[in-house]
């Protein structure tokens, strides 16, 4: 059959004799990499712009199209399987997909109901070739499917799956289990209650999802914010991320059930910043990239790590390897012989981190699997290569399945120069010296076990091929034809056993088919076929003619000898290890340093711990202990060398003392004091380590003194030491999407910070002096940590001065500043996870004449536009922007629009009975259940201030009343309070006096608190009693009679909230029973233990709290006495124990612990009372309290002996378990255990089932308001439902007026929908769009995310070059960075096919390239005096919060419009 996309030439049958055959078949388009069919001469490749496939049967001497007429014009990508050398898989663009099971014989279509994943779309099952998963759809709508019988039958897999994969999907995996082997299946999915990627998990399954669980990663625990999941070698791997820190967890398993956290010396894991190298089947090798967030890390580096035998204890083998920004690393095993890599490293690499110099690379060579590394020789002459992170070809670097045959591109000389200034070099003795085969950069190919060397010039369009038949020491070469073409790929079969190749390439601009495929088939040399006396005996390693020891044993392979003049021909049988191994004995040169040791650099090379030693669990009852530890030293793993006596062998255990070990004290508390020489403390932050558990060891606390000097603790303030000293600190910023980072602001231009929680500080100077004008002097950017915004003036003296702002992107360094804007009230970045924002978008308040603009640019202000012209101020809340905007006719009076994208904005609609005359400010209260919570302040009168709770619908546009009267102090602030940790419970104060208020008299404050999200609210019942009597008041009238608790306006300290995000369900607060709430001196401490329906008196009087531990302790100490004692609860507050922390009386001011209440070390913060008055801290540590761990199984929590029962929190109002139409499901501890919560435990069970809708899962709807009996009344005229359709030609659809709508965050399934009440209908003249578009909610239109496709024009050579994921890349998470937008299907496709052509071949860079944006992220507390503390609630958020952030010191009250409050 004569085909039009491609013409077939013959070139070479020359009439010269033994010249090989070269066959050209040209394309119209770029085509995909090559797909063989393992073993054979057939191929597959596809056109992805015109969706062909094409398939070879003969190496590519000839090519067809693939049968079936239905396959042409749909397919994106081939895929080959690894288990099956008859099947491959071919993926259409949308739901139509194809397998063949006889080599591209035939095909059968299947289909799928969304289309293929972007990235890793299938799974091959590697005992099971029948066995595939796919992974299907993009975004919040994904699938995994999967077929037993080769896609005869598709079956779902799993929901709202993000990734899914056989646990054996690679030959030397095992779980232990043949039936496991069989059918078990990993999934990585989306939260339960979150999209975002710190909520996602990882599940098992052993029957398709018929039954799932989750397994345990942090001691047997599950972990939240698995990004995602490998298979290496005989292990699986997974990545998991916490919130406000770049800093992952890496976990290893050998059998899928059993999960260990990689455990790393000296350096930690960041996002975008590490790679799981090749591995072996006794190690996992792991590239970390050294300060992947310094400003020179556009020249990355990294530090290779090794592990022991089960993935755990990782050494370091390597330092400064050489890496990309797509996390490529150079470095490859030698393939077949064991011990052997090529690797390349930076020389310079201190001065590339310290002053950012160009990095100096060299190559360097390992024979004993890392432990030494030693240059390449090449004469006498140092030689340095070419390798990953410049990959040139398809497939693996430098070598190949030809014994000990190795070849690359490079020089001699100091370090590597440019590719073009290299040459071809060979090594036939696997790496040990080398020679020059050919002069210039050249692409290459082993074929025929290394009998065949071949070469393409690359450097410039040729068409000439090079080849060799003894081992590079001579060179013939073959014409291709009459045209250049630049050479794209050059390949062969994977095992390197065939005599034919295949070379691509680029024809000349003005060619009809523009791509070049030449198959080149050296069988038609017509050489004899090797006989026995044709191969010799190669030792992988020897010296003068003697065989060395590599790994422990001495290795040796039959190879041809390099002068025969014959060809191997034996494709497919791949050349194997004689017999003649023998073990040798172990040497100093087989053992390696073991885990937190390292080698001295005395000259004895002897193995040090680094850090004290933590011995054997049980083991150091008393310090005068001695326990069996390790001696410094492992064996390399895989080494296989024997010992005559294991006693004496290097790695044998060692006697060691328990004084010097690092173990934690037990049975007491433990207390440390420290007084300094100041009165009082300015401000403190906690760099809280979200990775540790309740006993990590890095709880790093910054914080100023009242005299502005600057101390530090590692150790939660057991030890402290003053840093910078005499120099001036005045405010203190950490940076809350990075918890790691820190920045010291002095009254001067210097500015010091640290990239790792104060360890080392250094400095940078700012472009101007701080800011005066009360602004945050300092923006982060969410995902770009060395992204900053500077807002400051020229003059720090000068109170009008006119603030100016600033951009760097090298964290600060000096001229990397670049001037954004002057006469700014505020600079923000507006880059959010999962909203498809630009990441450069940058929000300005601009003020140069009497109004007020909104600005933004992405080009930092080279271009700008106008968001509105006149307006006073913007917050951004989780995916809102709120802005507060003088009205046009009567600009006394303000308007608030809202956008969830950052482009698009809406005005808000308030309820029409809603009457207030001056809008006067507005207070964004919280949008943490997709819903805005916004206080509109009606009275502002001094000391009368209150307004109404107003809540939105999803997109923040209509509002409806949520509850009138509530209280607000002078500054604005507002007495709400959301309870964190559960669904939709808040608690606010309302005045219960308004008419008299009005008049003029003072307010009379009464607590609510709603269980629905604002939807009802109810006074609180009390408690019974105090303790001893019962409460005088009134108990028949809850209006008479109730609790009622001091709010946020009145705190002292606004971190202390009621509340804790790891304590579910705990409560506490300071107040009293009875009509109102009464003064706070007369006040006393409650307790709550269900979210806040029942309460009990916790302690008579005003005391302060914190939770540690995640609620397992509950610490109090009074509040306005000097005191020595403190109380403690273990049982959530049942009973209480008393301390004395002191000998004397101490005036405590605050108490603390990390922000996440997860530790069980607390600070007492104040002075003594003594003559000296002095600032002082007390370090209280409960850890040894506690008889160990508790016992945590998510997947039998009912389990008698796990010390975690389940918890539902319900509505009081309510007969059921069902809030928000769901049942949820949490852990907390059993009272009665006396264990420590440790790595956080993950409350949340289960969403559980989805309940029936009741009249409590709905609100009213806009335009109406609620009466008593809980009906919606109509409180305006009614809307004219079509007018939305009058207004926009272009709308399909509008909805019948309703009284309900639902609660945004409820999932209620039938029952009751009150809200279909309201139905959709065609607008006049769209009924055939109507049709089309049924179905859709309104909710998923504003939600809806329209990604562009880039045009394919000009994708060529340099697109599939360097596209993201190239070459088996795989992304633990979004990003990493690269020339194009793999997004685009034409792009993303060749990606996958080229990641199966090498899978398991390459390094797995594993890397996350988005920052979660984390509305929970808590730091510190204090602020900057010159700036007011905690004048915003995102202050506040730092510490506590549910408050998104507006900026770290700046205000959330859209309205006040004062010189000191941009």
């Amino acid at each position: 059959m004569k085909l039009s996309f491609y013409l077939s030439t013959f070139l070479a049958s020359f009439a010269l004799a033994k010249s090989p055959k070269v066959t050209l078949s040209s394309f119209k388009n770029q085509l995909t990499p090559f797909q063989y069919f393992e073993d054979t001469d057939v191929v597959l490749t596809t056109d992805p712009f015109q969706g062909f496939v094409f398939v070879s049967k003969d190496a590519g001497t000839t090519w067809d199209k693939a049968e079936g007429d239905a396959i042409q014009g749909e397919a994106i990508a081939a895929f080959t399987s690894p288990a099956d050398n008859d099947v491959a898989v071919v993926l259409g663009r949308g739901t139509n997909h194809w397998i063949t099971r006889d080599r591209a014989k035939h095909w059968h279509k299947f289909e799928s109901e969304l289309s293929p994943a972007r990235a890793l779309p299938l799974s091959f099952h590697a005992s099971d070739s029948k066995k595939i998963i796919l992974n299907t759809g993009f975004g919040r709508e994904t699938q995994a499917l999967y077929t037993d019988d080769g896609f005869k039958t598709v079956q779902p897999l799993r929901e709202k799956a993000l990734r899914c994969m056989w646990a054996k999907e690679k030959p030397n995996f095992t779980t232990g289990n043949k039936d496991q082997d069989k059918d078990r299946t990993l999934c990585l999915v989306a939260g339960q209650l979150s999209w975002r990627a710190n909520a996602q998990r990882m599940l098992i399954s052993d029957d398709y999802f018929e039954n799932e669980e989750e397994p345990g990663l942090d001691d047997g625990r599950p972990q939240r914010g698995v990004v995602n999941m490998v298979s290496s070698s005989r292990y699986l791997v997974a990545a998991r991320r916490s919130e406000a820190t770049s800093e992952m967890a890496l976990y290893s398993s050998q059998d899928s059930i059993k999960w260990n956290r990689a455990m790393f010396s000296q350096q930690k894991l960041e996002a975008d910043g590490f790679t799981v190298m090749e591995s072996t089947n006794y190690s996992i090798q792991v590239d970390i990239m050294v300060t992947p967030n310094s400003p020179f890390q556009r020249s990355p580096m990294g530090m290779l790590y090794t592990s022991n035998y089960n993935g755990t204890y990782f050494t370091k083998s390597e330092e400064y390897t050489n890496r990309n920004l797509l996390g490529f690393v150079d470095f490859e095993k030698i393939q077949s012989i064991q011990g052997i890599t090529l690797s390349n490293i930076v020389s310079n690499g201190d001065d590339v981190l310290e002053i950012g110099a160009a990095k100096e690379v060299v190559s360097r060579i390992t024979f004993n699997d890392g432990r030494d590394y030693q240059p390449l020789n090449a004469d006498g002459k140092d030689l340095h290569l070419h390798s990953f992170t410049e990959i040139r070809n398809q497939g693996r670097v430098f070598s190949s399945k030809a014994p000990g045959l190795v070849m690359g591109v490079g020089n001699t000389g100091k370090y590597l120069r440019e590719y073009e200034e290299g040459d071809l070099w060979v090594s036939q003795d696997a790496g040990v010296n080398w020679y020059r085969g050919l002069e210039g950069a050249h692409k290459y190919e082993f074929g025929d076990q290394g009998s065949i060397l071949v070469a393409v010039y690359d450097e410039e369009p040729t068409n000439e091929l090079t080849y060799s038949l003894d081992f590079g020491k001579n060179w013939e070469s073959v014409q291709l034809g009459d045209l250049d073409v630049r050479a794209a790929l050059l390949t062969t079969i994977p095992d390197s056993t065939s005599l034919k190749f295949l070379l691509s390439g680029i024809a000349p601009r003005g060619t009809d088919d523009q791509y070049s495929v030449y198959s080149i088939d050296f069988g038609a040399l017509d050489m004899r076929q090797c006989k026995k006396k044709d191969f010799e005996t190669w030792y992988a390693r020897e010296d003068k003619g003697e065989p060395q020891c590599i790994m422990g044993h001495t290795q040796s392979f039959k190879r041809r000898k390099q002068d025969a003049d014959c060809v191997i021909d034996k494709e497919g049988e791949e050349p194997e290890p004689d017999n003649k191994s023998k073990t040798c004995p172990c040497t100093e040169e087989d053992y390696e340093c073991d885990f937190n040791f390292v080698r001295s650099k005395d000259g004895k090379r002897e193995c040090k711990p680094v850090t004290g030693l933590l011995p054997p669990a049980g083991a150091c009852k008393n310090q005068d202990d001695t326990y069996m530890g390790s001696s410094g030293y492992r064996l390399i793993p895989g080494n296989t060398c024997s010992t005559a006596n294991e006693k004496d062998a290097k790695d044998a255990l060692v006697e060691r003392p328990c004084n010097s070990a690092d173990n934690t004290p037990n049975g007491e508390i433990v207390s440390v004091v420290t007084h300094f020489s100041t009165d009082s403390f300015r401000e403190y932050y906690y760099l809280e380590d979200s990775m540790k558990g309740s006993k990590g060891k890095n709880e790093t606390i910054v914080m100023t003194t009242a005299d502005r000097q600057l101390w530090v603790t590692h150790d939660h303030g057991k030890t402290w030491k003053e840093e910078l000293k005499g120099e001036e600190v005045v405010a203190i910023y950490a940076n809350r999407y990075e918890s790691d980072n820190v920045y010291f602001i002095t009254p001067s231009d210097t500015v010091y910070y640290s990239t790792d929680r104060a360890k080392k500080i250094e400095q940078f100077y700012a472009p101007s002096l701080p800011n005066t004008a009360r602004l945050a002097v300092l923006k982060f950017h969410p995902m770009n940590q060395n992204w900053l915004i500077w807002t400051g003036c020229s003059d720090f003296f000068n109170k009008k001065c006119d603030p100016e702002a600033y951009v760097s992107l090298k964290n600060g360094l000096e001229e990397t500043w670049t001037p954004l804007k002057k006469s700014v009230g505020t600079c923000e970045f507006m880059y959010q996870e999962g909203r498809n924002d630009e990441e450069n978008l940058v929000y300005c308040v601009h003020q140069e004449t009497e109004k007020r603009e909104l600005i933004s640019s992405s080009d930092w202000f080279a271009h700008q536009d106008v968001v509105f012209e006149d307006m006073l101020n913007f917050a951004t809340m989780s995916e809102f922007v709120v802005i507060a905007r003088r009205e046009e006719e009567d600009r006394a009076f303000l308007k608030l629009d809202s956008s969830v994208d950052a482009k698009t904005f809406a005005h808000a609609r308030f309820p029409p009975n809603f009457n207030v005359p001056h809008e006067s400010a507005y207070t964004v209260l919280d949008s943490s259940t997709h819903a805005i919570f916004l206080h509109v302040t009606v009275n502002d009168a001094l000391e009368q201030e209150y307004g109404t709770i107003l809540k939105s619908n999803s997109n923040g546009t209509s509002y409806i009343t949520s509850l009138p009267g509530v209280n607000r102090n002078r500054e604005g602030y507002v007495d709400f309070e959301k309870t964190l940790g559960i669904e939709g419970a808040a608690v606010a104060n309302v005045v219960g006096n308004l008419d008299d208020v009005n008049k003029g008299a003072s307010k009379k404050l009464k607590t609510m608190i709603t269980h629905n999200d604002g939807a009802d609210w109810d006074v609180i019942t009390p408690p019974k009693d105090d303790g001893e009597r019962k409460y005088e008041c009134d108990d028949s009238s809850l209006e008479k009679c109730s609790l009622h608790i001091h709010g946020y306006t009145e705190r002292k300290n606004a971190a202390d909230t009621y509340s804790s995000p790891t304590a579910i369900g705990l409560m506490m607060g300071v107040g009293n029973v009875g009509e109102y709430l009464g003064p706070k001196q007369d006040a006393d401490t409650f307790i709550s233990s269900d979210g806040g329906v029942s309460w009990r008196t916790a302690a008579k009087g005003q005391y302060m709290w914190e939770f540690g531990d995640q609620g397992s302790i509950i610490v109090i100490v009074e509040e306005l006495s000097p005191t020595r004692t403190l109380s403690y609860s273990k049982d959530e507050g049942a009973t209480w124990e008393d301390y004395e922390f002191w000998d004397e009386d101490m005036e405590v001011s605050d108490i603390s612990t990390v922000p996440s209440d997860g530790s069980t070390k607390f600070i007492l913060w104040g002075k003594d009372t003594g003559s000296k008055g002095r600032a002082m801290t007390i370090h209280l540590d409960f850890s040894g309290m506690y008889d160990g761990l508790c016992e945590y199984d998510d997947n039998d929590p009912n389990d008698p002996a796990s010390d975690y029962y389940l918890w539902t929190p319900k509505h009081p109002m309510q007969d059921t378990n069902c809030l928000f139409g769901h049942e949820a499901e949490y852990h907390r501890k059993k009272l009665d255990r006396n264990c420590y919560n440790g790595p956080k435990v993950e409350r949340l069970h289960s969403k559980g089932r989805d309940c029936e809708c009741t009249r409590r899962d709905f609100e009213c709807a806009y335009n109406y308001e609620r009466l008593k009996d809980g009906t919606c009344k109509l409180v305006g005229e009614q809307l004219d439902p079509m007018q939305v359709c009058r207004d926009d030609p272009e709308r399909v659809e509008y909805f019948q007026n309703t009284p309900y709508r639902r609660i945004p965050m409820d999932t209620c399934k039938g029952g009751k929908e009150m809200e279909l009440t309201g139905s959709p209908q065609p607008c006049p003249g769209k009924g055939e769009e109507f049709q089309k578009k049924h179905g859709i909610s309104g909710v998923a239109l504003f939600f809806a995310i329209v990604l562009p496709i880039a045009a394919a024009a000009g994708i060529g050579y340099y697109v599939w070059k360097r596209f993201e994921g190239n070459f088996g890349r795989i992304q633990l998470g979004g990003g990493g960075g690269g020339s194009f937008d793999t997004s685009s299907p034409w792009l993303s496709y060749p990606v996958m096919a080229i990641s199966a052509v090498v899978a398991g071949l390459m390094a797995v860079p594993m890397v996350v390239g988005s920052v979660v944006r984390s509305i929970s992220e808590r730091f510190g507390r204090g602020g900057y005096r010159e700036v007011r503390p905690y004048r915003s609630r995102s202050s506040f958020a730092t510490r506590r919060g549910n408050y998104a952030s507006v900026g770290a010191d700046e205000s959330d009250l859209l309205g006040e419009d004062s010189e000191d409050e941009a």
